[in-house]
């Protein structure tokens, strides 16, 4: 039953790392995304500057390079932040389902227990009460 009641405590305390771990993958996620976001602007910006200036259309497009390389780099990590969200998201249903028949079996542990109990205590009471029956009969029989 100890051991049952470690697995018990170490699969909930690992849901709930797991838990964490995709809140931070979210927030993780929004971030890229809102720097996607402001290299777009950034990138629009700096157009509309290029275009006030003969040096600035010249340096334009090595900008532009430089921020398509950027922005790859964060769709990859994009890229990778999701699958390993879906990773965790796994693990997280199987430590689920792992928990969930430990719980079961505990509570039918427990169930059993208290049944083979209760059947203690009714053979007991049977047995009291039949000695109690042969006693009345003893002493009506000998009277």
């Amino acid at each position: 039953m100890k051991q049952r009641e470690n697995l018990l405590r170490l699969k909930r305390f690992r849901i709930g790392e797991l838990k964490r771990q995709m809140t931070t993958l979210a927030g993780m996620g929004g971030g890229v995304e809102r720097k996607l976001a402001d290299l777009e602007e950034s990138v629009l910006r700096e157009r509309q500057r290029a275009n006030d200036s003969d040096i600035g259309r010249l340096a334009f497009p090595s900008f532009l390079r430089a921020m398509d390389s950027r922005r790859e780099n964060l769709r990859a990590t994009l890229v990778e932040l999701e699958r390993e969200r879906t990773q965790t998201e796994l693990e997280l249903d199987r430590v689920s389902e792992e928990l969930k028949v430990l719980e079961l079996a505990t509570e039918q542990e427990t169930r059993r227990g208290a049944e083979a109990e209760l059947r203690k205590t009714r053979v007991r009471l049977d047995d009291l009460s039949m000695s109690r029956h042969l006693r009345k009969q003893a002493l009506t029989s000998s009277s």
